[in-house]
């Protein structure tokens, strides 16, 4: 049986690929070996359109990078905020999340942070933690 928790994040991951194409990637590497390239190179490759976010990159996969979440949003609407940084990292981004007025979260596979997830949970964000976004993207859509 799955937990409140478990049944929550798994109607959010439904709720996030039905409904959201813009996503700040946060953490987003220039490098194409990294997770952070691949993942975002996929998601571009299915129509989805990434905002990369990282201060010591001017563009990312074609697109501007912006040092923060907070930049990126005076120029672009961000929908989901995609997160490949260190859990210790995540609660800074979360607050940027809502200030911004992103829809959803997304912490990549390895990343999790409880305090964070309620916040955004009580501010109306959706929340992912643990759970890569390409694996569920492929999941989702060859169940359809």
């Amino acid at each position: 049986m799955k937990c409140a928790a478990e049944t929550h994040q798994a109607q959010s991951v439904e709720h996030i690929l039905s409904h959201y194409r813009t996503v700040a990637v946060v953490g987003l590497s220039p490098k194409p070996h990294r997770d952070s390239f691949e993942v975002s190179q996929y998601m571009q490759s299915q129509g989805w359109r990434i905002i990369p976010i990282n201060p010591n990159a001017s563009s990312i996969l074609g697109q501007t990078a912006y040092p923060s979440l907070r930049e990126a949003a005076k120029h672009e609407p961000i929908e989901l905020v995609n997160v490949f940084r260190n859990s210790a990292d995540v609660p800074p981004v979360v607050d940027e999340a809502i200030a911004i007025g992103a829809k959803a979260i997304w912490l990549q596979l390895g990343i999790a942070h409880d305090a964070s997830a309620a916040l955004a949970r009580s501010s109306g964000l959706h929340f992912v933690q643990n759970k890569c976004l390409l694996v569920e993207h492929r999941r989702f859509f060859s169940t359809r």
